[in-house]
């Protein structure tokens, strides 16, 4: 076999660990970025935030680096102009040491802890409850345990109740059968079933009202009782919560149940108005779920007649190089203390660089679409115009790819509500006339005919396509159907009622 060497000629992509944190930062919504610049500021001694307020603005331009203007939208890179800027920091408050404040100036800067302290005391309640906040939330289970220990049971009664708390869902109600439990706790010593459902029917008056009830008929038949008994229509209401009635109620059949229960059409819409007031699901009452908030990205204003969208300045912080430990770099030798601060420096430099990148792209990408939907500011969703990802990229000459990072998990508020960058992109539908009208209007449209239909005959699909139509929105009966569905609104045959 005989060895040779050839010269080939071919091209391949490399992405570089630069490029790979800019689209990494690209993809992060508001609260991920936060958590990524904290841990970029505490794991690099190089990287700080300007949170002075007292600068004048030429001082601000001189000393910060802004996030949106050092980098164009394409992420390329301008030289190593972003390199001296990021040189050209000045020092922070500690560059002149700390033998340049004198104990003066101690007394001016920080105030006594007596006024906030009285303060604290005089009004508690105008301060969160941050214990509330950090603890764990409170299960059903736990809640039921608490109350069972506050009720003098048995040591047999007891266990009992543990195991039937045990078998208590996350809706409240009991997920197995009497004689499952019996059996599970017989293995120990026998015990009667009428001893289980004294111990159910105890825990069945526990808070929240219905918990422990096995089906749905039980569970509001336990929430009525404790109402007043001279309430008008709770003899209606009880007799209606039955398993026949609800599947009849399920299911509209309203002449039905009129016959079952002997009712006038009145006098059954009031029953059913007070079995709706009711919680089929009390287990969710007691079960506390994280809030998930949402942080906008965008800000959109109108001035002076124009729509502006500028970015959330909560979300992206101005950060800037520590001027001490620069200085530090340029005395340093060769040791590998001053190698460790150059490859941090290094590394805070493409940060900011990066970080400017992913800003300014999402400001760019912001403004078109706010420039594309002027219509839906002024006049709402009905006058959302099509728009898809191509058209976006093709403006701001990026990738579609690039759009879609973007656009996920971004947030615009806008004075008619907070809204996520992909609400604005909708496929459009050829109306009448041959233009095109957008998803988003049409589902629009849908929901204010609905909103302003008659309870006692709702629209059909059907309809609601005729009148489309007659507006010149050519749209089947099938895509009114899929809209209404996407939009969580029932068939017209479950939003009848009776009066």
């Amino acid at each position: 076999m005989k060895q040779s060497l050839d010269l080939k000629l071919g091209q391949h992509l490399t992405i570089t660990p630069q490029l790979q944190q800019a689209i990494r930062l690209l993809q992060l919504s508001s609260i991920e970025l936060q958590q990524e610049i904290q841990e970029a500021l505490e794991s690099n001694p190089l990287l700080e935030e300007n949170e002075r307020e007292d600068e004048t603005p030429e001082a601000k331009n001189e000393t910060e680096l802004p996030a949106s203007d050092t980098a164009d939208a394409n992420g390329e890179d301008s030289g190593e102009s972003s390199y001296d800027e990021a040189e050209a920091l000045p020092a922070t408050d500690s560059d002149t040491g700390p033998d340049a404040d004198s104990d003066a100036d101690w007394d001016e800067t920080f105030e006594p802890m007596t006024a906030p302290t009285a303060s604290r005391s005089a009004s508690d309640d105008d301060y969160p409850d941050i214990d509330a906040r950090n603890s764990p939330p409170q299960t059903l289970r736990d809640h039921l345990l608490w109350q069972m220990q506050m009720t003098p049971f048995s040591d047999t009664d007891k266990q009992i109740a543990l195991a039937l708390i045990d078998a208590v869902n996350e809706d409240g109600y009991l997920s197995c059968k009497l004689e499952e439990i019996q059996q599970a706790l017989g293995k120990n010593h026998a015990i009667e079933m009428d001893e289980i459902e004294a111990v159910l029917h105890q825990i069945q008056n526990f808070d929240p009202l219905g918990v422990g009830a096995r089906d749905l008929a039980e569970c509001l038949r336990l929430q009525m009782k404790v109402l007043p008994p001279d309430l008008p229509d709770l003899k209606a209401a009880t007799e209606l919560a039955t398993p026949v009635n609800l599947a009849l109620l399920a299911s509209r059949d309203y002449t039905q149940l009129r016959r079952n229960l002997k009712l006038t059409a009145e006098e059954l819409q009031q029953a059913i108005s007070l079995i709706q007031g009711l919680n089929p699901r009390p287990g969710n009452s007691v079960t506390s779920s994280q809030a998930g908030y949402v942080v906008p990205d965008i800000v959109v204003r109108k001035f002076r007649g124009v729509w502006r969208a500028e970015l959330n300045p909560d979300v992206s912080p101005r950060l800037r190089i520590n001027r001490q430990y620069e200085k530090m770099i340029h005395r340093g030798d060769s040791s590998a203390d001053n190698r460790y601060l150059q490859d941090q420096l290094q590394q805070a430099r493409w940060f900011i660089k990066s970080l400017a990148s992913r800003n300014d792209t999402l400001l760019k990408v912001a403004r078109t679409i706010v420039d594309r939907q002027r219509a839906f500011f002024e006049h709402g969703a009905e006058a959302m115009k099509p728009l898809v990802l191509h058209d976006v990229a093709e403006t701001v000459s990026m990738h579609e790819s690039t759009i879609s990072r973007v656009t996920t998990n971004k947030y615009m508020l806008t004075p008619r509500g907070i809204f996520e960058l992909k609400y604005f992109f909708s496929s459009h539908v050829t109306t009448a006339d041959g233009g095109t009208c957008s998803a988003t209007a049409i589902r629009s449209i849908i929901k204010k005919l609905v909103e302003c239909e008659t309870s006692t005959k709702p629209i059909s699909d059907s309809k609601i396509a005729e009148i489309l139509a007659e507006q010149g929105i050519n749209v089947a009966r099938r895509t009114v159907a899929k809209y209404r569905e996407s939009m969580s609104i029932p068939p017209s045959n479950q939003r009848k009622s009776l009066v």
